[in-house]
């Protein structure tokens, strides 16, 4: 019978270091779940921003739907591996990484409201 231990992926994360204190843990998966309902959230704008015409069909617009859905799309895999990175160091006793995609979330999405205010006045 496999141990528990072995059953638990990703390997690389579980099959070092001590176990963390659950609370720790659980933590970490809720920033990693929220991260996931923005990646929903940032779908969802992009999409609606193409079914309800908002400006019609100008350039701008049409380049802040992808822009959100393209974020949408690589904002999961980044939180998926942040989990996994966090995960891993709690478990090695080390410090925690530096969380990296909020700068670059809040960058993507202002300039997306900045394209689809130029692409609604224009």
């Amino acid at each position: 019978m496999q141990s528990n231990d072995d059953r638990r992926r990703p390997r690389w994360v579980y099959s070092v270091g001590d176990e963390p204190d659950a609370r720790f843990s659980l933590a970490n998966e809720r920033t990693y779940l929220a991260s996931v309902r923005t990646s929903l959230a940032l779908m969802a704008a992009g999409v609606a921003l193409e079914v309800f015409d908002v400006g019609g069909d100008s350039a701008p617009v049409v380049a802040a739907s992808i822009l959100l859905i393209s974020c949408s799309i690589v904002l999961p895999l980044h939180a998926w591996w942040s989990w996994a990175r966090v995960e891993a160091g709690m478990r090695r006793n080390r410090p925690l990484p530096p969380p990296r995609a909020s700068g670059p979330l809040a960058v993507a999405v202002a300039a997306a409201g900045a394209l689809v205010i130029w692409g609604v006045l224009s």
